[in-house]
């Protein structure tokens, strides 16, 4: 927000910087990953208080999607026990591996070749989808590269899109703008 970063991509809401358009570039959810034969598994649909019940890893507050994470447990009166966080979601796997707690990140970090030794449990029933969004400033000139990127990122983010955007005051009426655009699923 002080002019440092051409770009920057983002799951967390940072509303609170005016001067930057949040443009909106997929959805995604999470899913539960236990090692192969955890209880977790066995169940026909996991809640919150199936989760809570283990000890859980994580990514770190404030990163990709956690605030998110916690509200849903919070809107229930539940205090999961987050034993580790990492930003990595490769961190998350090991310490899974390791059995220092279930994981909860993107499910598109799930490799089913690379991590075949642990199961992944669908939890967007229980969190919601995200939005991974690019986040660009009002009064900067976009170069070629940056539109070059977006298009490769958020094929639907069109250089008239962008413009219209960053034309935009206020963020209900980029949010308006955004509505009719239906967003990949990852």
């Amino acid at each position: 927000s002080h002019g440092l970063v051409d770009m920057a991509i983002a799951t967390e809401t940072i509303d609170h910087y005016e001067n930057l358009v949040l443009l909106p570039c997929y959805e995604w959810n999470r899913c539960i990953l236990v090692p192969n034969g955890h209880p977790l598994a066995a169940l026909e649909k996991i809640s919150l208080h199936d989760v809570a019940g283990y000890p859980i890893v994580t990514y770190v507050f404030g990163f990709t999607g956690r605030s998110q994470l916690d509200k849903a447990f919070e809107k229930h009166s539940i205090h999961p026990q987050v034993v580790l966080t990492a930003v990595d979601a490769d961190v998350i796997k090991t310490y899974v591996r390791l059995g220092l707690g279930v994981g909860i990140v993107a499910r598109m970090a799930y490799d089913p070749v690379a991590d075949s030794d642990l199961t992944p449990i669908d939890a967007e029933h229980l969190f919601g989808r995200s939005v991974t969004k690019v986040c660009l400033r009002r009064d900067m000139f976009i170069r070629g590269f940056i539109y070059d990127f977006i298009r490769l990122f958020a094929p639907h983010l069109t250089q008239d899109i962008i413009h219209e955007a960053l034309a935009l005051r206020e963020r209900h009426e980029i949010e308006e703008l955004f509505k009719p655009i239906p967003l990949p699923v990852r």
